[in-house]
């Protein structure tokens, strides 16, 4: 099941134009332009190559009904500690799995529903009415900026995500900004150092890896918990 996600990602519109022609941008000096895996975009930062973002046309994977059994997310969430007043942005909520399921935990605060597909934003809104789901707040996020108010949010989850992240240090540096100064980001990501696990080698992550990148965007790693069944849960807090 897992080794068909390569088939369901679809390659965004306009990607390459970031850096056709000679491959120049003003991020330049950040990333690294070179062939590599088929599933990657051909940009490398911090010497890992960027993955293809999963499409909207994936959508029904994301609400597979063996996804519970397979990412554990009910532990998930017992790792965030959620509280009724939090305000937590989902950062590549999707058609919001997970969105929906800490909506009513944090019922007196919000959830921020962020993707950068507007046919996920509209899955989201769809749902939101039929549930009559009054604490989930949309939000289009941008390839480099997540597109929220500085100092707003208590938890940012990105779930399977990052590694997608056509801009990851200007990302990273907008999460910095939106979280507040004990907030805390929880990294999703299938262990890398796992080849057990039936994930493309592109949309995995080891922990070496996602510390590096986050110790030079400001980030410490608080803990990774080991519970999941395939996934590290690495918890990063500002340095």
């Amino acid at each position: 099941m897992f080794r068909s996600k390569s088939t369901i990602v679809a390659m965004v519109t306009g990607l390459f134009l970031l850096y056709s022609c000679n491959g120049q941008t003003k991020n330049d000096q950040d990333y690294v332009y070179k062939k590599g895996d088929p599933n990657g975009i051909g940009k490398w930062y911090m010497g890992r190559e960027i993955a293809y973002v999963m499409g909207f046309q994936g959508m029904n994977w994301l609400e597979r009904p063996e996804r519970e059994e397979e990412e554990n997310t009910a532990t998930l969430l017992k790792n965030m500690n959620i509280q009724p007043t939090d305000h937590i942005a989902d950062i590549g909520a999707g058609s919001g799995y997970h969105v929906f399921k800490m909506a009513p935990m944090a019922h007196q605060g919000t959830i921020y529903a962020v993707d950068i597909q507007e046919e996920m934003l509209a899955a989201i809104q769809e749902k939101m009415e039929a549930k009559n789901v009054q604490n989930i707040q949309i939000v289009k996020g941008g390839e480099q900026s997540v597109n929220l108010p500085e100092n707003a949010v208590d938890k940012v989850l990105m779930v399977d995500v990052y590694h997608e992240f056509n801009f990851p240090k200007e990302m990273i540096a907008s999460i910095k900004k939106a979280l507040k100064p004990n907030g805390e980001l929880f990294l999703i990501e299938y262990r890398g150092e796992d080849r057990s696990v039936p994930i493309k080698e592109l949309h995995k992550m080891t922990e070496a890896q996602a510390v590096k990148e986050m110790k030079a965007a400001g980030f410490i790693l608080k803990r990774n918990e080991g519970n999941l069944p395939w996934q590290h849960c690495m918890v990063f807090i500002k340095q």
